[in-house]
């Protein structure tokens, strides 16, 4: 018989190439920190593709290519651990959290049975333990996500299966019109989760926000009892902690009332805001979260603890979260294991791989410890509230309300459109400005920073500081950059 042959498939390990990709990541990656260096270097999309070769190809290429390919990545990427990088809700680059965003994806396992992730199913539980602890529950459930729009619909699918558990067998033709209550301020995944949950976008219904974007609870109480009365079913009010424009905190012991009150379950999206519970000076903002029957918690944004790590939280301690998504897969969930199946949690997710999300948090909190991350919240909102008391020192700066939170939205007006206010196209020649002066600070790589309309207001600019290397002098850069790149507009 003759033997049986198989290809060579000796190949290079690339030991030397991580080794170095390694030296080039600590070395251009953190030098994207350094406030004298660009936050990024903007190219056009074709003029981009001409220059970096993304093809993939037959053949293999050699080491130096390749750590070549990665230095290019680094030089074209957004530098977002940039201290004048303001342009999302998270920004920084916390080396304990780096590294054990490293760990994980070395160790590369997936999270969903202690046979293959022991370290990291017990380490989950304890965060998710401590998240709960400074919400005010001393018991509880939950699971990290990938996102905070996933939390949100997560938080759908556990209160659509807490009031019909027989939905999950026999499907929507089961159910009477379910509805949802959030605000217009709120985050666009819970009209997306609406949708992709079956429950429907046209069954989300909008309740009125006061002058500072916040839920009334009394027009949601209204709007319950206008549901019932046609025959829908009221299951899920969906507040927030911190909204995307404005950052706004809803009345959570007001909203409780009426949930209470009606038996609907009462989720609270705090992906942004959730982390002023670390703050005993602003922790006040979420009076009444220990209320919620669930809770959108993202440490990647004020923490800055790396995208993503967004937890899921539960005040429920019968297993909720488990009956409502196990499906009980014999070949990952074995019933004879030789350990203790509680500690198999993969069952309680939507998914079956999951990375693990819990480490990166895990690793600064030791570094840290609660005080430190403490004074990362309070860091941010001491630099809002500079940067609102020097935009009342400067003319052309105009605040579109006083900030509640770390989000700082103004204007910018121009020397030529100042005095110009009783001009019939004066709001339309305004809202021209944050896009062109936008524009110029990207090509110039000088900093990023967001803007957007909302509601009837023309475009304005969102400031958000959150990136704990942050300091006086780059907010003042910041309000001298946005004169010296709007002062002929």
């Amino acid at each position: 018989m003759a033997e049986a042959s198989f290809p060579d498939q000796t190949e290079d390990k690339g030991d030397d190439f991580l080794k170095e990709a390694l030296e080039i990541l600590m070395l251009d990656v953190v030098k994207g920190t350094d406030r004298n260096n660009k936050v990024c270097e903007w190219m056009e999309p074709e003029e981009l593709l001409s220059i970096l070769d993304l093809k993939l190809q037959n053949h293999g290429e050699p080491k130096d290519v390749l750590l070549g390919y990665c230095r290019d990545i680094i030089r074209f990427s957004v530098k977002t651990g940039h201290p004048r990088f303001f342009n999302q809700l998270f920004s920084g680059l916390d080396r304990h959290a780096l590294t054990g965003r490293i760990l994980t994806e070395a160790l590369n396992t997936s999270q969903y049975t202690y046979e293959v992730a022991p370290v990291f199913v017990l380490m989950e539980e304890e965060v998710l333990r401590t998240l709960r602890h400074f919400i005010g529950w001393e018991s509880g459930d939950g699971i990290f996500c990938p996102g905070g729009s996933l939390s949100n619909m997560y938080a759908i699918n556990i209160a659509r299966f807490h009031c019909f558990p027989h939905c999950k067998g026999t499907g929507l033709s089961s159910l009477p019109r379910l509805v949802i209550f959030t605000s217009q301020e709120s985050h666009y995944s819970v009209t997306k989760g609406a949708a992709f949950t079956g429950i429907g976008m046209d069954n989300v219904i909008h309740v009125l926000t006061d002058d500072r974007g916040k839920m009334v609870p009394e027009d949601l109480d209204e709007k319950i009892q206008k549901a019932k009365s046609e025959g829908s079913v009221p299951f899920l009010v969906s507040a927030t902690c911190g909204t995307t424009v404005v950052g706004s905190f809803d009345p959570l012991q007001g909203l409780a009332d009426v949930c209470e009150h009606h038996g609907v379950w009462l989720h609270v999206d705090a992906a942004w805001g959730g982390s002023a519970l670390l703050s005993n000076k602003h922790r006040h903002l979420l009076d009444g979260i220990n209320r919620a029957d669930s809770v959108a918690w993202n440490p990647h944004k004020m923490l800055a603890a790396g995208l993503h790590c967004s937890a899921f939280l539960l005040r429920d301690t019968t297993g909720l979260l488990k009956r409502c998504h196990a499906a009980n897969a014999k070949y990952l969930f074995q019933t004879d294991k030789f350990y203790n199946l509680e500690y198999d949690t993969g069952d309680k997710s939507i998914q079956c791989g999951r990375r693990v999300d819990c480490l990166k948090l895990w690793l600064m909190w030791k570094a840290l410890g609660s005080e430190g991350l403490e004074k990362r919240v309070d860091g941010a909102l001491s630099h809002t509230r500079y940067l609102v008391e020097e935009m009342r020192k400067r003319e052309g700066f105009i605040l579109v309300m006083e900030p509640e939170f770390v989000n700082l939205c103004f204007w910018y007006v121009p020397p030529s459109l100042r005095c110009q206010q009783g001009s019939p196209d004066y709001w339309d020649r305004l809202g021209k400005v944050a896009p062109l002066i936008k524009e110029r600070m990207i090509k110039k790589g000088s900093m990023m920073v967001g803007y957007q309309p909302h509601g009837n207001r023309v475009n304005f600019f969102r400031q958000v500081v959150v990136n704990p290397e942050s300091t006086k002098d780059d907010l003042d850069f910041f309000l001298n950059e946005i004169e010296r790149l709007g002062v002929d507009l």
